[in-house]
């Protein structure tokens, strides 16, 4: 099945390729010169929905979105739907971190609890009345510093208490498996099967 992805990221687009495997075939909607939608959702839920149908509306082809995010407790749910432009910029994941640990420079640990919130959309077409939706949850905390160097985002702040280290320290299949992506990729599956 030849989809479309509907972002630009590199990184969101080799982890949902090596969580899809067989069977798909998943392009980033910039090969098809198709600008990101607006995200003027209220939730994961609706910001996936509206980019799943602008990217199916632009291709003519089914279109997968994942609208996710980091939710920290201290901050009341922040960064949240914001997480990718947090700092300002969307996609400085260095200046986004900065922020983060900057705001949470007086917290203690106990007070650092997170996760990742991922939610998946699949429009089978732009009008699809009944999308496909998963989504995946991953519980943690925020690090006092960076550690690792994998993944993206804000995996070198997110610290993994199932797996003893951040999410930028894990093997990049243990990563994908265990991930709020990939809970939800495999919801996702479930669906599709």
């Amino acid at each position: 099945m030849k989809l479309v992805l509907a972002s630009g990221n590199a990184g969101k687009l080799a982890e949902l390729r090596a969580l899809l495997g067989e069977g798909f075939d998943l392009h980033a909607q910039s090969e098809f010169g198709i600008a990101d939608a607006e995200e003027t959702g209220l939730s994961f839920v609706e910001n996936a929905i509206l980019k799943a149908r602008h990217a199916a509306r632009a291709s003519g082809l089914p279109a997968l979105a994942d609208d996710s995010g980091l939710c920290v407790d201290a901050l009341r749910g922040a960064p949240g739907l914001y997480s990718a432009r947090y700092a300002g910029v969307h996609g400085d994941h260095a200046a986004n971190i900065d922020k983060l640990l900057r705001e949470l420079e007086q917290v203690g640990n106990a007070e650092r609890g997170a996760r990742f919130v991922c939610v998946l959309a699949l429009v089978r077409h732009a009008d699809d009345p009944l999308p496909l939706l998963a989504q995946g949850v991953w519980e943690g905390r925020i690090l006092r510093a960076r550690a690792g160097s994998g993944g993206f985002g804000y995996d070198p702040v997110f610290f993994s208490p199932a797996h003893g280290c951040s999410a930028a320290e894990l093997a990049p299949d243990v990563k994908n498996r265990d991930s709020h992506r990939g809970h939800a990729l495999a919801q996702l599956h479930a669906l599709l099967a």
